[in-house]
């Protein structure tokens, strides 16, 4: 599987990631998933310690331990559980990221992060303070590189002209085009990755879609919007499967480093990693998807 530069950094990631919060709890099924990306040449895997209350750093990190230092974690801080359990509240404090990520480490079995992402943000969050956190657990050799997971304009204007950030983890897909509007250009620009989550849309632009349709539709989408859409893109690429047009389409950006899609089954694993094998689109592709399809722009939510 082919791989793409990190940002500025010596880390090269696999043009498809795996998505670990779908995986559950389940270890043995989960392990099963992840040797079968490891199987199809997938090297980059994303968690969190806000998935399952930390139980899925856990599962990813038993999992992957025999081939440790063959591999790129990728996990996530910042949303900080209640004592209860019942919800979380935002911390992007120093020294909330400092205890945090002794507990990931520890969930994880290792002793180190290739890649530490801050789990939002907006523009009230003590930047400075954050990015400082981020800069030391890297001199302390504790983080590789770093990142944050928004799709925020202005919160990425700030980390791109005031840290070291990597990449960006955001939503991005056919169905979801917002990153076009502003964020993949400032990225570009600063030498960032982006690394796009949901570029299936729950499932929508997956062979399986049309038949899916979500009855209040998706995003700017009504049902009957959704519902032309897709049937345009499957007419269209006429034998090419919906998943690879969605998957190649997400790769064609150069800012593109990695597609973290999720999978529940070994199958979904395979038909993810056939769809990003596949070929790349052309220009003409390109430009039909963007005629067809909608921009949805940032609006309010800047």
């Amino acid at each position: 599987m082919e791989k793409r530069r990190l940002g500025k950094s010596d880390l090269y990631v696999t043009e498809l990631g795996l998505g670990c919060m779908t995986l559950g709890t389940d270890a043995l099924a989960a392990e099963r998933i992840i040797n079968a990306s490891l199987e199809e040449g997938v090297n980059y895997f994303d968690t969190a310690d806000l998935y399952d209350f930390g139980v899925n750093e856990s599962v990813v990190g038993r999992a992957l331990k025999p081939v440790r230092e063959k591999i790129i974690i990728a996990t996530k801080v910042g949303n900080r559980w209640n004592s209860n359990k019942a919800g979380w509240s935002w911390d992007p404090s120093k020294t909330y990221i400092k205890e945090a990520v002794k507990d990931s480490l520890t969930r994880l079995g290792t002793d180190y992060i290739d890649l530490y992402q801050l789990h939002g943000g907006t523009l009230d969050d003590p930047i400075d303070e954050t990015i400082e956190a981020f800069e030391e657990l890297g001199s302390e050799g504790i983080v590789r590189y770093y990142g944050i997971s928004s799709i925020r304009p202005n919160v990425i204007r700030e980390y791109a002209s005031k840290s070291n950030i990597s990449s960006v983890m955001m939503q991005y897909s056919i169905l979801d085009r917002r990153p076009e509007e502003e964020a993949l250009s400032v990225l570009r620009e600063n030498g960032i990755s982006v690394v796009a989550r949901g570029p299936l849309a729950k499932g929508l632009l997956s062979d399986v879609g049309v038949n899916k349709i979500m009855e209040k539709g998706f995003m700017d989408y009504s049902e009957e919007e959704l519902g032309s859409l897709l049937l345009k893109l499957k007419n269209h690429f006429g034998d090419r499967s919906l998943t690879e047009v969605a998957l190649r389409y997400v790769l064609h950006n150069p800012t593109t480093a990695s597609v973290v899609a999720g999978a529940s089954t070994v199958e979904q694993v395979k038909n993810n990693a056939k769809a990003v094998r596949s070929q790349a689109l052309t220009e003409e592709e390109v430009s039909f998807i963007k005629k067809v399809s909608k921009a949805n722009m940032y609006g309010e939510h800047r």
